[in-house]
């Protein structure tokens, strides 16, 4: 997927969480190709710079460049059953309201409730406890679109 980015964020393996566009974007004749194809909240990751600049009010620098873009791996802590490298499951958050060490990782940045995720690394078992009592695995997730 391509889109712009500010120059100065446009590197390969950069990642971002895109929050939705700006109020200037509205009026931009760029807008289908810079936010049109991007989901708020979802993680993203750089992984080609494109040669080609372009006037933006928005980013610092007033530039930003095409990228290519996908869907960034995304780690967290959960108590799935039957994990494998390889494995593809239906993503769901732990019942839990606790705002612990882990939070982030057990909720991370990008991932949505039902998306479908293949576990790319089976890191093992998470060596803290969970205040909740859940046997947390740390993983990797790509993304099954």
């Amino acid at each position: 997927m391509i889109t712009l980015i500010g120059k100065d964020l446009a590197k390969k393996g950069q990642e971002f969480v895109f929050l939705g566009p700006a109020e200037d974007c509205e009026s931009c004749r760029f807008k289908s190709s810079c936010v049109g194809n991007l989901e708020k909240n979802r993680k993203y990751v750089v992984v080609d710079v494109r040669d080609n600049e372009q006037k933006c009010p928005v980013h610092s620098g007033g530039v930003v460049i095409p990228v290519e873009i996908d869907r960034a791996k995304i780690d967290i802590l959960t108590d799935s059953k039957s994990i494998f490298e390889g494995s593809t499951f239906t993503y769901n958050a732990l019942d839990c309201d606790e705002k612990c060490d882990f939070h982030d990782l057990c909720f991370p940045d990008g991932l949505f409730e039902n998306d479908k995720c293949i576990v790319l690394e089976n890191n093992g078992k998470h060596k803290e406890e969970c205040k909740k009592g859940y046997r947390l695995n740390k993983l990797t997730l790509g993304f099954v679109i």
